[in-house]
């Protein structure tokens, strides 16, 4: 490099991994001697866990996310609107694909943007396996314009409900939902729609209750919550079936139509709104990504530093990146607390790679599991040392120390000062601001 150019560093994806690390990166550097380049496909980030909140209807998201232009002004480093289409590692250049607008018109031309130093944070989606019809008659939420689209398709629905309703009272119109997927985004967007249900009398919807919700989980596994202890599964099982919602574990789809699911035993269940949230995988690359070494689900296969196998200037954090501890027989699973430590691990270790020191081994502290059934209860497990190991939680210390993770992220994206003062903001948003979003 020559001592006119600037060290330039290139972060693909803005979620929690690559805004933290776009963060501290633009904290510590500058623009002086650095070129920090956050490139993502939206404009703006919200954090993953919360979309189902949006979905629901429970959650402005309008007032919790996070504008990239504004944030990397603030934060010193540059933001690129486009989407990952290859890598050239020989050149080090990222190719970005062209940004069209709704009606196909180029915003932005494909270009490339060169790279001394890459982070691959692109994060994943939904995984439907290739079950048939599951792309075309399910939504999605890996985004949040599909958390907005299924709210809209669920307000719809409500609305033709509590219409037929009051042209007849003995009319039994229902909104019948399907989930797929016993994890914590299926069994947390189950609760959350009974909060709605709930929420909706209170906006126009004088006819409309919780009563007039069949909410079907479907899980192919023996139990809901596999990452929880059994206990706690069934604690969440137990008031999931108070709330009114069909928990049928050991179920497996085979095929999604346009009326509901088929499952393997012969089963149909109805639907007029399908969600599917079974697994993930890592997002697609569509021209790929030069040769690196990929895992089975596609994520980039890295090393105790978190540089990929094939080329020790890019690294990969988040949901994108498969990383086995010595010792395991499996990677560490692609959620929120691994993202947090990754970006962690990668801001010290490109700060180290820089000043030509050696590099620090990533150790993932699995600090628990936590599963909010929205404002009728939460249950999980933590794990530490000031716990002795795993210790159970349920109800409001369950409750806190869930939002307190939402927390961890406002002060990792936003700073001490400012992650503060938008805690505090929160605290009266809850009290100033509408039950539901309906529009």
């Amino acid at each position: 490099m020559t001592s006119d150019r600037k060290i330039q560093i290139v972060i693909v994806g803005g979620g929690a991994a690559g805004l933290e690390l776009a963060r501290k990166l633009g904290s510590r550097y500058g623009r002086k001697r650095h070129d920090i380049i956050l490139i993502d496909r939206n404009r703006t980030h919200i954090w993953k866990p919360l979309l189902h909140e949006v979905a629901a209807g429970s959650l402005d998201a309008s007032l919790d996310e996070v504008g990239y232009r504004s944030h990397c002004h603030r934060w010193g480093y540059r933001y690129h609107y486009g989407t990952l289409e290859r890598i050239d590692r020989t050149a080090r250049r990222v190719h970005l694909a062209p940004v069209l607008d709704p009606k196909g018109r180029e915003v932005i031309g494909a270009h490339t943007v060169r790279y001394d130093y890459l982070v691959l944070a692109y994060g994943s989606v939904t995984n439907d396996f290739g079950t048939p019809g599951v792309a075309e008659n399910c939504l999605f939420l890996d985004s949040q314009a599909q958390a907005d689209s299924f709210r809209d398709q669920l307000l719809d629905h409500c609305l033709r409900v509590s219409r037929a309703m009051s042209e007849d009272p003995a009319s039994d119109a229902r909104v019948r939902i399907a989930i797929v997927g016993g994890g914590a985004t299926g069994v947390e967007l189950a609760a959350e729609l009974y909060n709605a249900a709930d929420g909706l009398s209170y906006y126009g919807l004088e006819v409309f209750d919780r009563k007039r919700l069949d909410v079907t989980l479907l899980e192919a596994g023996p139990r809901i919550l596999p990452a929880l202890p059994e206990r706690l599964a069934d604690a969440a099982r137990e008031e999931l079936e108070v709330l009114g919602v069909k928990v049928m574990t050991g179920v497996a789809v085979t095929a999604s139509t346009p009326l509901g699911m088929e499952t393997r035993g012969g089963i149909f269940v109805p639907a007029d709104l399908q969600l599917w949230a079974a697994g993930v995988k890592a997002a697609p690359i569509r021209e790929g990504l030069d040769g690196l070494r990929l895992s089975r689900g596609d994520q980039v296969i890295v090393r105790p530093t978190l540089q990929s196998l094939d080329d020790e200037r890019i690294f990969a954090i988040g949901d994108c990146a498969s990383y086995t501890p010595a010792g395991s027989d499996r990677p560490i699973p692609p959620r929120a607390q691994a993202a947090h430590q990754m970006a962690d691990t990668a801001f010290a270790n490109l700060s180290r790679l820089m000043a030509g020191m050696p590099l620090k081994t990533f150790v993932y502290r699995d600090h628990g599991s936590l599963v909010s059934l929205s404002r009728f209860s939460t249950v999980g497990s933590l794990m530490g040392r000031l716990v002795g190991g795993r210790m159970a939680v349920e109800g409001r210390l369950a409750r806190f120390v869930y939002m307190s993770l939402y927390r961890m992220h406002l002060l990792a994206v936003h700073g001490r000062i400012r992650g503060t003062i938008l805690i505090l903001v929160s605290y009266i948003n809850r009290f100033v601001r509408p039950r539901l979003k309906l529009h």
